[in-house]
């Protein structure tokens, strides 16, 4: 397996976290969608120019959670990361959902916004606060955030949510949330230099790109 990935970029860090979990061994091929030469290349194998992209037996396959549903079902030594249990499965469809339609895009923003040092929108504000303040309740006597179980749906959220420490965001309103942060960072192996190494490359492409 090839994965096209910037670990800068947050759907790729939830890739690259599930990656580390489930031990997968894979060729790494660090890909900026800013350089010329990587994006010709990338577009020849997905031609949205999106990462991540994962490529396996020569099928690429792109956009983050789709890859995440792929790797659960062809890797997964079990379906406890994705369950087959249609009542099960829907709820992590919808935290899925919840990641890609709300929580990631209001985490971005805000977090981009900080550095930069440009101010953040009351809208954009309210997006995040709406978004933390469902996890909240998600986790409200829940381990994870589909259920009792560890599944896919957890590894975009925590992207999202980790990403804040870099402004930083103050997340003592949720104590469900810090304490499922806290827990997620035991199931993915060498998160704290994978998440330095993000915070530090997105920090030198902002200080180049406008």
């Amino acid at each position: 397996m090839d994965l096209y990935y910037h670990i800068r970029s947050l759907p790729c860090q939830s890739a690259a976290f599930l990656i580390k979990h489930m031990g997968l061994e894979l060729n790494h091929k660090p890909t900026s969608i800013y350089d010329p030469k990587d994006l010709e290349e990338l577009k020849r194998v997905n031609p949205q120019g999106t990462i991540p992209t994962l490529v396996d037996d020569g099928r690429a396959i792109w956009e983050s959670h789709a890859i995440l549903i792929y790797l659960a079902e062809k890797y997964a030594l079990d379906d406890s990361l994705y369950p087959k249990d249609l009542a099960e499965r829907t709820v992590v469809h919808q935290r899925l959902f919840f990641d890609n339609g709300l929580l990631q895009g209001a985490a971005m923003g805000n977090m981009l916004a900080s550095l930069r040092k440009q101010p953040i929108s009351a809208e954009l504000s309210a997006k995040l606060k709406r978004g933390l303040e469902l996890m909240e309740m998600f986790l409200t006597g829940s381990t994870y955030v589909a259920g009792e179980k560890l599944t896919i749906a957890d590894f975009p959220v925590f992207a999202s949510v980790a990403s804040l420490s870099w402004m930083p965001y103050d997340l003592a309103p949720y104590p469900n949330v810090q304490r499922w942060c806290d827990r997620m960072a035991t199931h993915i192996p060498d998160l704290h230099a994978m998440h330095k190494q993000a915070e530090t490359d997105l920090r030198a492409l902002l200080a180049t790109v406008a």
